[in-house]
């Protein structure tokens, strides 16, 4: 599973976020979980979709069936700039 969170560079509250999930992902009990961080700037479509809602952070889970494979995102709520990595932790629980 990934993580996938929209950024754009000088986003404070993007960077926070960062800074939060990446020690989440590297500390924390998430061994499967990875982190993609995107920059909205590098994709046009991205930065339509996006340019006012940063940070935007999905969960990105690949299903496989007997013809394909796919990756399904789910939106996951915007956390308060406030949280703690503990707290940020416990609201990703119930995503992944």
């Amino acid at each position: 599973m990934r993580l996938i969170l929209y950024s754009k560079p000088g986003c404070h509250l993007c960077e926070g976020l960062q800074e939060k999930l990446e020690k989440i992902v590297e500390t924390r009990n998430f061994a499967s979980l990875q982190l993609e961080v995107r920059n909205i700037t590098t994709h046009e479509d991205w930065f339509q979709a996006y340019q006012y809602e940063v940070p935007v952070l999905f969960l990105a889970n690949r299903q496989e069936d007997a013809e394909n494979a796919q990756e399904k995102e789910q939106l996951i709520p915007r956390p308060s700039p406030r949280a703690t990595v503990q707290q940020l932790e416990q609201m990703l629980r119930k995503y992944v």
